[in-house]
């Protein structure tokens, strides 16, 4: 009897180191996978998986950034990237530096068709530029934020989606700047020194929110409107008629076709330094 009641019991007992058995290696296999899918995200056999990466924005089209929602990286910027500056009254519209000096400025950048032409003609002429640059641009050519600041020109915050910053609330207006600052610091090391509204809005909110990410408001005092591609010679023409000591000329290198600007600047570089200006980047105004 003692015997029968043995067998009879073996059975379950067998089937149940059968079925943890299985258990243990259904385990460990799933364990081998989570393993290997976290090395894989990392680029490195065995290192230790680090935290998730926020969502990148979509690769914008190099014209289009005007017409989309925002999409930033999300970042909350509790703490401000450097020092808070003075909050300024408004955005200075000239050079702070006496004597016959004029800055060209380039916004809405970088663009891989007409931001590398662009650096060849300063180069050519070895003269400086000051690129205001949009937040989701910089993200997807972050080569080309690379060599602006290579070749010893100014990377400078223009917003990450080119909204009219004085229409937003003030969070808004952080997330801004504050995730073009992200980048560029991402990108270069440092973030941005300067900072221009788009459409040159700015508010009390916003220049508060400039100062506070320690950034000095910049905007300019030619106007170009090469954005509208009303011809070379009406761009160059700007630029030479408008000439003066201090003055910030705003062009720009991104947000569509700016074949009409390449080619004026390249006919008013040598003609401004024929007429005895140096070109200069912008430095911030006495407090």
């Amino acid at each position: 009897m003692s015997s029968e009641v043995s067998e009879k019991s073996a059975v379950p007992r067998r089937v149940l180191l059968g079925a943890t058995a299985c258990l243990s290696i259904l385990g460990l296999d799933r364990l081998l996978t989570a393993c290997s899918s976290s090395g894989a995200g990392t680029g490195t056999a065995g290192a230790a998986p680090g935290p998730a990466a926020p969502a990148a924005p979509a690769a914008p089209a190099a014209d289009s950034y005007r017409l989309r929602p925002f999409t930033p990286g999300g970042a909350t910027h509790a703490t401000p990237p450097r020092q808070p500056l003075p909050v300024r009254a408004e955005a200075a519209l000239t050079l702070a530096t006496p004597g016959k000096k004029i800055a060209i400025t380039l916004d809405d950048g970088p663009h891989p068709t007409y931001t590398p032409q662009v650096l060849k003609l300063l180069r050519t002429y070895k003269v400086p530029g000051t690129f205001f640059v949009i937040g989701e641009n910089a993200h997807s050519h972050p080569d080309l934020v690379r060599a602006i600041a290579d070749e010893g020109h100014v990377v400078a915050n223009h917003s990450w989606s080119h909204p009219q910053l004085d229409t937003l609330s003030q969070k808004r207006v952080r997330r801004e700047l504050g995730d073009t600052c992200d980048i560029i610091q991402d990108i270069l090391g440092a973030p941005p020194d300067l900072a221009r509204a788009p459409y040159g809005a700015w508010d009390k909110a916003s220049l508060t929110v400039c100062a506070e990410l320690g950034m000095e408001p910049l905007g300019w005092s030619v106007d170009t409107n090469d954005w509208a591609r009303p011809g070379t010679s009406s761009i160059a023409g700007s630029v030479l008629e408008g000439a003066h000591s201090g003055a910030i000329v705003l062009t720009h290198d991104g947000g569509g076709d700016r074949s009409q600007t390449v080619t004026a600047l390249g006919q008013v570089l040598p003609k401004l330094l024929d007429r005895g200006y140096e070109l200069v980047l912008p430095t911030a105004p006495p407090v």
